[in-house]
């Protein structure tokens, strides 16, 4: 399968373009295309601009809202609950992690569950909003049932990723966002679409045996067995049964029932180190920490050593710079009328 190479700009108005002819709000779609390119600029294709078609096959199904009326209501002095009333996630969450930055700037933590929305793509995104603005960004997100649990052959929880964001004065910020499978699972659909094998730890088949052929699997396993497993119901209590939403099994499924509001939920967190620490003391700290890391002697087969989001990170720069690789197959329905 042979790669387009498109740039940053380029990328981002095709897939504007694509989900507005769907329906979707010019803003809406404007923040969803956003956040679709920024995953496929740090390399994790999995949540990029490869999950428009199903976006747009959803809402054309009825199974998003497209012209929602987000709402949200302070629950506590630290805490609010929005309700995404079935719009697309990535336009949900960035308003949730807005919110909880201001209630965060005024009173240390903003702590804000999110109920009725939609797949949110690379939580990265949002974590990073926190912090642009020198705050600590923590964000979850619950998905339908995808993964075995440990000891299991069948699917219970989702993927359920967790991303936590941490601003540094002159380094960029530390970023750590990773599903608590051993992979997303965008990751095999990825590998359909371009042809690839994959590991054998990555998924099962409908016997919960290990498979290197995407195409056969059915479910993925729990990264580092029982401490993945455990994650993800963490996750799910936070994102689903804390904010009022389902869990597990009981979640719309992702593919199949294009029809039906998702309902998801997801849980954001916003720090501010001032309350905690002198703020400038946090900042150079966190440059120290990277700093040091960078220093620290490599294994065998490595350059250096990187904290966590950095190999992301440099992979972004290197393709705001020289364009962006897409799949062909992506790059044709993008551009189709």
């Amino acid at each position: 399968m042979v790669d387009v190479i498109v740039s940053f700009e380029e990328l981002k108005e095709l897939c504007a373009k694509k989900l507005i002819k769907a329906g979707v709000k010019p803003e809406h779609a404007e923040i969803i295309a956003d956040v679709l390119v920024h995953a496929d600029l740090r390399g994790v294709s999995s949540h990029g601009v490869l999950r428009t078609e199903h976006y747009v096959k959803r809402v054309k199904e009825g199974g998003i809202n497209c012209d929602p009326n987000i709402t949200v209501k302070e629950t506590g002095p630290v805490t609010a609950i929005v309700d995404g009333n079935d719009g697309f996630g990535h336009v949900i969450s960035k308003y949730a992690m807005e919110y909880a930055i201001k209630l965060a700037k005024e009173k240390g933590v903003g702590m804000v569950g999110v109920i009725n929305s939609s797949h949110c793509g690379a939580l990265s995104y949002y974590v990073r909003q926190a912090a642009s603005e020198n705050l600590i960004g923590m964000a979850m997100s619950h998905t339908d049932k995808v993964v075995v649990p440990f000891g299991g052959a069948k699917p219970f929880f989702g993927t359920n990723p967790i991303a936590y964001g941490f601003p540094a004065r002159k380094n960029k910020p530390v970023i750590l966002d990773m599903a608590t499978s051993n992979v997303a699972f965008g990751k095999i659909l990825h590998a359909r679409e371009t042809g690839k094998s994959i590991p054998a730890d990555w998924g099962v088949d409908e016997n919960g045996k290990p498979t290197t052929n995407p195409h056969e699997v059915q479910a993925l396993l729990p990264f580092a067995g029982p401490k993945g497993y455990g994650l993800a119901m963490t996750v799910d209590i936070f994102s689903g049964i804390l904010v009022g939403a389902a869990f597990g099994p009981h979640i719309v499924p992702m593919y199949g029932d294009y029809d039906k509001k998702r309902k998801l939920g997801h849980f954001y967190c916003a720090i501010n180190p001032a309350m905690f620490t002198d703020l400038q003391s946090f900042l150079e700290n966190m440059d120290k920490m990277i700093d040091e890391i960078h220093e620290a002697q490599p294994a065998e087969g490595f350059e250096r050593v990187m904290v966590p989001g950095e190999p992301e990170q440099l992979r972004e720069e290197e393709r705001m710079k020289n364009g962006i690789p897409i799949p062909e197959s992506i790059y044709n329905y993008l551009i189709q009328d």
